[in-house]
């Protein structure tokens, strides 16, 4: 019982069966544990000391960006404090470490507005021209996928995800199950936003009814985030945008974009599915910088003649 490989697969059981883990998750702390084991060489829990865990946190220091080497610390204390709250073992080696270091707080890359009303131009120039129906069909598929990433700030995989039935174009909400599982109702409150949807959703209902997934291919499968991506990089291309765009900055600018136009911040919280309110408050630090760069270029200080 005490062989570590042992007591791992046991707590990951208990991670997919009683905290109803997400399969994402679950395979991040079987990595993140894989790669403990793998260097300290210890074949049972008995032998990890506190040594041990302080030579390994230090690894991940040396390895990764501190934001990854937190994860990967927190993933190994978690299965620990099972370990101790199973009685598996007698004392919990993480009680002894202290484990200090900074972060440093990366702003969130958003898109230009200007850049992103040229993208969506590019794709709906692309629909109207299509020389092909096969063409035509992508292209207003892809502008129903730009479209709702930038109109409810949802995450990529929330949106490969979406099941048919939780659109409802009506109304013009969507349910969507963030991580964890946990819902939340996005208001899509542009009109040409939703006849776009409108638009799609008629034009793929045979492939949409096939998989159950709003948003497929042609073939009648999920349309994949790889797919999103390379799409992207198509219709940047095809603009002629001088700049890297990747789906999470849609919404990251979705949240900026709201936060400047003085939204309370604890509706973009609940908007983007953020389980707590400092998630959410590293795009007031966007606003601060926004507010410099309007501060030099518009302050009446700057045309002062002293």
């Amino acid at each position: 019982m005490n062989n570590l490989q042992t007591l791992i697969k046991i707590y990951l059981g208990f991670c997919r069966t009683q905290k109803c883990l997400d399969e994402k998750t679950l395979k991040a702390y079987r990595i993140d544990l894989r790669q403990f084991t793998e260097q300290i060489h210890a074949t049972e829990i008995a032998e990890i000391n506190s040594s041990m865990l302080e030579e390994h946190i230090a690894t991940l220091h040396r390895q990764y960006q501190p934001k990854t080497a937190k994860r990967k610390i927190a993933s190994l204390k978690a299965f620990f404090h099972f370990l101790e709250y199973k009685d598996l073992i007698e004392y919990n080696p993480f009680d002894r470490i202290q484990v200090h270091f900074r972060e440093p707080v990366k702003l969130p890359k958003t898109i230009p507005l200007n850049i992103i009303e040229t993208f969506l131009t590019t794709i709906y120039t692309q629909y109207k021209n299509a020389g092909t129906a096969y063409k035509k069909r992508n292209a207003l598929r892809d502008a129903a996928v730009i479209e709702l990433l930038f109109s409810s700030g949802m995450r990529i995989s929330e949106l490969c995800e979406l099941q048919a039935d939780n659109v409802n174009l009506y109304d013009g909400t969507i349910l969507i199950y963030g991580k964890g599982d946990k819902e939340r109702r996005i208001q899509i409150g542009n009109e040409s936003v939703i006849r776009t949807l409108t638009e799609y959703c008629t034009e793929f209902t045979s492939e949409i009814s096939k998989c159950n997934h709003f948003f497929t291919n042609q073939n009648g499968n999920p349309l994949s985030d790889q797919s999103v991506r390379r799409m992207i990089n198509k219709y940047s291309d095809i603009a002629s945008i001088n700049m890297h765009i990747t789906p999470h900055m849609f919404r990251h600018t979705f949240a900026t974009s709201l936060l400047e136009a003085d939204v309370d911040i604890r509706y973009i919280q609940e908007m983007l599915g953020h389980s707590s309110i400092n998630i959410t408050e590293i795009y007031t630090h966007v606003a601060v910088a926004k507010q410099r760069d309007i501060l030099i270029s518009k302050h009446p200080r700057k045309d002062f003649k002293i």
